[in-house]
């Protein structure tokens, strides 16, 4: 059994559901501190963080991550149970066996063979882990980075764990996020019996057309690095649950995924217009939950590519989709940012799973990134 598999089976056993760590930190801090690494806690509230680095000097080159998972979901759906590793036709089941404890086993795996191989590479190599990324990440890696800005700690170049792959490993890496505006909307109506609709005033009527036109607008058109602005609605709910009473209030929870071509402020503004527009009486609150980031120094991108073709024999189609990634926190100070994983297919849902193949070729491929960027030629 290789390395990479064993690790990641183990990690899987940890029952490390947001926020919870379940001791996946210690375990790899354990593997990683006989290699030269330094290992810093940097916790705060129920989150757990870990800075580990080797060197002082730059370069500096991150892999970063997270322990943490989602939650299960009902057991009994699983062909086996989910944090019990189960290998079945060469392929690994169990939660977190895609996102992302893979891509953590991965770090470690090419970490163990890099590092002895190379122990005077230049530059200093740090893995950052965080056991919130699946959850609001308000105590994760936006907080560390924090910390290590303020003692002058910069990055310069970040490779992130998450599963980016399509059909086969390395088909597909991300250069960068769509940014994610989220909004929670509260139009106020009149309570009322629903024979006296005069009496009343319904909200989800007063809503309706307001909705088509948000649902029908053509926010921008994207660009050649991200697609159009998206608008979508994920809750709406009103009413008291009887079929004979006007509801006074309905709340609608929506969310936009954009790009560097709309801002987060523009879109507030004409959400506001379009509901003012109609008249309703509403409250609106804002989360931005990232802002849109895009790598476009080559450095680090063509590192990847060319250890991708080294080991799996492709390069990668360059691409800015998906959700977001604690990416976000990083590249706003001045890092290149490039993700890098497995088939992302089945993340998040029951049955979760990666090839076991791809596991050793993606430390491979990570470690061979470590020789293109800090081994001289």
């Amino acid at each position: 059994m290789s390395d990479t598999l064993a690790l990641t089976q183990e990690l899987i056993r940890r029952r490390s559901v947001t926020p919870n760590d379940a001791g996946c930190m210690d375990l790899i801090a354990a593997r990683l501190l006989p290699l030269g690494f330094e290992a810093e806690w940097l916790n705060f509230g129920a989150t757990k963080n870990i800075w580990l680095r080797r060197g002082v000097g730059g370069p500096l080159f991150v892999f970063l991550g997270h322990t943490d998972v989602v939650p299960t979901g009902p057991v009994e759906t699983w062909s086996s149970p989910p944090f019990e590793p189960s290998i079945r036709d060469g392929v690994l089941y169990g939660r977190g066996a895609a996102d992302m404890k893979s891509g953590v086993a991965a770090m470690v795996a090419a970490l163990e063979s890099f590092v002895p191989e190379y122990p005077d590479h230049r530059g200093s190599i740090a893995v950052l882990l965080t056991s919130d990324e699946e959850g609001d990440g308000k105590d994760g890696v936006v907080k560390v980075v924090e910390v290590l800005k303020a003692r002058g700690e910069s990055i310069d170049w970040c490779l992130v764990g998450e599963p980016s792959s399509f059909d086969r490993l390395g088909d597909v890496i991300r250069v960068g996020r769509r940014g994610s505006l989220c909004g929670i909307l509260r139009v106020l109506g009149v309570q009322g019996h629903v024979a006296y609709p005069h009496k009343a005033d319904n909200p989800i009527h007063r809503f309706a057309p307001a909705l088509a036109e948000l649902t029908a607008e053509v926010w921008d058109g994207g660009n050649e690095f991200f697609p159009p602005t998206s608008f979508q609605v994920s809750n709406i709910n009103a009413g008291t649950g009887a079929d004979n009473v006007i509801p006074g209030q309905l709340e609608v929870l929506f969310n936009f995924r954009y790009g560097s071509i709309s801002t987060a402020d523009s879109l507030k503004s004409r959400t506001h217009a379009i509901l003012d527009q109609h008249g309703l009486n509403y409250e609106l609150d804002w989360r931005l939950s990232g802002s849109p980031f895009l790598t476009t120094e080559t450095e680090l991108i063509e590192a990847v590519q060319q250890a991708l073709e080294q080991v799996v024999g492709l390069r990668a189609r360059p691409d800015t989709g998906g959700g977001t990634s604690d990416g976000r926190f990083i590249a706003p100070t001045g890092a290149q940012v490039v993700e890098l994983g497995v088939l992302n297919g089945s993340i998040h849902k029951v049955d979760e799973h990666t090839p076991v193949e791809d596991l050793d070729s993606l430390s491979k491929v990570y470690r061979q990134v470590l020789m293109n960027l800090l081994v001289s030629p």
